[in-house]
């Protein structure tokens, strides 16, 4: 037969209680070590035996941190089951005062849009004629000043730019001016032609041409009827011979 199942009551033996005490007590502390690992649980146990002794166990040893993360539900719940049927007419009223308010804003949004006009009056037209006239300020206003710092930031890049631009033409005329004093230097190194003087057409010109000098001459005959005298000519210092001078006149 079976073990019948063992009624719980106060153990009157004094001494078999105590023994009772420390059994369950060991089972207890480990069971709790257990779950706390096996299921990532934090877990806190406090006991006091019959004496006032005290035996705990806590996850991580963080007795306080649990307690305090207890008390601290427990004050939430018994507020929350306190203040139920307020707080849950509280909550109804707000509903529908954010419906409300939504249902306002999509009308808005529709007569924005151009939508469903018909309901307005003339009044309602004009205040929302003024809407629409004062977005549209704002809009340009924005759109302006959009415009302006694109184009103070392209001037900056245009300003940038044209330094660059500088700096590098300022280099190109550098390397050219380098580049022709380096092909001018051969030049200068082989100085000026020389005409040698030992050419076969060459030849020494005075400081100026000789004069053509034709001297007077006399034609008078002798006693015996000859022939008068040759004329003399004269270049510079030298004679020259009949004969040649009808060549130098020819």
């Amino acid at each position: 037969m079976g073990r019948g199942r063992v009624q719980l009551r106060r153990i009157e033996n004094k001494i078999n209680r105590q023994v009772t005490f420390s059994k369950r007590r060991s089972g207890l502390l480990k069971k709790a070590h257990e779950i706390s690992v096996l299921c990532d649980a934090e877990v806190a146990l406090i006991i006091f035996s019959t004496k006032g002794k005290l035996y705990e166990y806590a996850t991580d040893s963080c007795m306080e941190r649990i307690l305090e993360r207890y008390e601290r539900y427990t004050y939430a719940e018994k507020a929350l089951i306190s203040s139920g049927p307020e707080l849950q007419g509280n909550w109804c009223h707000e509903f529908g005062k954010l419906k409300a308010k939504v249902e306002a804003l999509q009308k808005s949004q529709r007569h924005l849009m151009g939508e469903q006009l018909e309901p307005l009056n003339l009044k309602e037209l004009q205040q929302l004629e003024q809407q629409l006239e004062s977005s549209l300020k704002h809009i340009r206003t924005r759109k302006c000043q959009l415009m302006f710092e694109s184009i103070s930031e392209l001037q900056k890049k245009e300003k940038s730019l044209q330094e660059q631009n500088k700096m590098l033409e300022k280099e190109l005329m550098e390397k050219q001016k380098v580049k022709a004093l380096n092909q001018q230097a051969p030049w200068e190194q082989q100085g000026p032609p020389q005409t040698s003087s030992s050419s076969p057409t060459s030849f020494l010109i005075g400081d100026s041409l000789p004069t053509l000098n034709i001297g007077t001459y006399q034609c008078s005959g002798n006693e015996h009827g000859e022939e008068a005298a040759q004329p003399q000519v004269r270049i510079g210092n030298s004679l020259l011979p009949p004969w040649m001078l009808s060549h130098l006149n020819g």
